[in-house]
């Protein structure tokens, strides 16, 4: 039986990584993939994408209505394994953290918490603010993973693309699915390097 998985899209950037994590997913046959995107996530993918938001709604196999606040992601009765938000925008960390359900993305996110289901958010602002260090705080004291794209360069990543997919293995572990090709750390002797 297939497992449903939220992927929520915000308007911050970061959409390639949307893209990739739905590649990604295509690889679990066990996993169907439920889209919502926000209004911003839409003009943010028309800038950002390497392919079409048709095309981007294409990687997904159910794409939902952010405005219809009735669809199955708002009711706790509809089984999910949890939900990733892929960019989380500060904004949508704010609605998260105060339970302010105003569409469909935040409600699924606020029903993936209170039915205590894995909820990872790829939040992106750079510098970070005190506010949203008070949100992200917040979000992570209410049981929600945050999953910021930082850069790391232990796996000597040769293009934007190989960071890109180490992001999404990450994501990926975080929901107990291991990526095919995953950098995994082997260890080093700080004596022989330091």
């Amino acid at each position: 039986m297939k497992r449903r998985l939220l992927i929520g899209v915000s308007g911050a950037t970061g959409i390639p990584i949307t893209e990739e994590l739905l590649r990604q997913l295509a690889a679990f046959p066990e996993v169907e993939r439920h889209l919502i995107l926000t209004e911003a996530a839409e003009h943010v993918a028309g800038q950002e994408g390497t392919c079409s938001l048709e095309e981007l709604k294409a990687l997904a196999d159910v794409v939902y209505d952010n405005a219809n606040r009735g669809a199955g992601p708002a009711s706790g009765t509809f089984p999910t394994m949890g939900m990733v938000i892929v960019p989380c925008s500060m904004k949508t960390v704010a609605g998260i953290a105060s339970g302010y359900s105003d569409n469909l993305l935040l409600r699924a996110a606020d029903v993936t918490l209170k039915e205590r289901r894995p909820l990872v958010l790829v939040a992106r602002e750079c510098p970070l603010g005190t506010v949203h260090l008070r949100n992200l705080l917040e979000v992570s004291r209410l049981g929600a993973v945050v999953l910021p794209p930082m850069l790391s360069y232990y796996q000597h990543p040769r293009s934007v693309e190989e960071l890109t997919r180490h992001v999404v293995g990450k994501i990926l572990r975080q929901l107990g699915l291991e990526p095919a090709g995953a950098y995994e750390w082997e260890g080093m002797s700080w004596e022989e390097n330091h």
